[in-house]
Formats: C-alpha cells, sequence, structure tokens
C-alpha cells in the first residue's frame, strides 16, 4: 500500500504547462498514480498557489478553466491551514532557514501524515522530521511506484 504523498504546486502547474512536455508527462504519471491509489495530499495553499500560476500571463488559463481544475483537485480534500500548521512552519523556517511558503508546504506535509513531499523546490532527499523531499522530475526511468516503494521500503513504511 502506498503511503500518502504530499504534492506541490509546481507538479499540478507542470500537469497543466504544454511548454515542457517532459515535466508534463512526468507530472501526469504521478496524478494518475497518486489518485488511482487515493495516496495524494495537499492542502489550499497548493489550490490558492495552482489557480494564481495557471492564470498569469506565461500560461494564460482562462479563469473559468484554472477555476475547474482547482475544483476538480477538491476532491483530494485539501488540508486547511491552522494556527497549528502555521508555527510549525515558523519552526521549520528558523531552524532550515526556509523560505516562508516552503516552510508552510513541509508543515502541511507533516500535519497530513505524508513520508514523501514531491517538490522540485526543495533538496531532493532532504528530511523534515520525517518527511522526505522527492523531486518528481528526477529518475524519469523509473515509475512514480518504484520511487515510492523503494522509498517506503527504506524508512520501514511499507507492508511488511
Amino acid at each position: 500500500m502506498t503511503g500518502p504523498v504530499f504534492v506541490d504546486t509546481n507538479v499540478f502547474v507542470y500537469r497543466h504547462d504544454d511548454t515542457v512536455a517532459a515535466k508534463q508527462f512526468r507530472a501526469e504519471q504521478w496524478i494518475r498514480f497518486l489518485a488511482r491509489n487515493r495516496a495524494g495530499r495537499l492542502s489550499y495553499q497548493v489550490l490558492q498557489e495552482l489557480y494564481a500560476t495557471l492564470t498569469r500571463p506565461r500560461l494564460n488559463f482562462d479563469p473559468a478553466e484554472a477555476r475547474r481544475i482547482v475544483q476538480l483537485l477538491s476532491v483530494w480534500q485539501p488540508l486547511t491551514i491552522e494556527i497549528g500548521i502555521l508555527e510549525r512552519a515558523w519552526q521549520l523556517q528558523e531552524r532550515h532557514t526556509l523560505s516562508w511558503w516552503d516552510a508552510l508546504i513541509v508543515a502541511a506535509a507533516q500535519a497530513s501524515e505524508c513520508s514523501v513531499l514531491l517538490t522540485e523546490d526543495l533538496q531532493p532527499g532532504q528530511v523534515f522530521d520525517g518527511v522526505r523531499v522527492v523531486n518528481p522530475f528526477a529518475s524519469s526511468d523509473k515509475k512514480p511506484h518504484q520511487i515510492v516503494e523503494a522509498h517506503d521500503v527504506a524508512t520501514g513504511h511499507g507492508d511488511a
């Protein structure tokens, strides 16, 4: 069984960005895998950032289409950012000298009880109190399930 995996905004953005075909394909692989296994986690911060990024001039999505994409992702039951997560993010920001937005993502991944955080914005392999950063666009020779299974075996989170 696949444990919960927190997905950062950039994975969803690349899923809808046809200017970077390799990353779009890889993002699609990850999202399908996580949806099929009901293992994907995200926060309202991710949905807000996704909407803002899709509607910027570079991608220039119609706001109605961007809203539809965000609404479809709401089935992943996004985590609400509350004071406990803010406090955890402040601690992470200070301890690891993270940007505020990255610290908030890591705190949300921790609150979602994820052992994997998919993002290209942090150092791959870095571990934040049990949450390991995985760059979803690296190791393109491996399928998402192989990466998650290898992580689960290495950390003892897999089925025994």
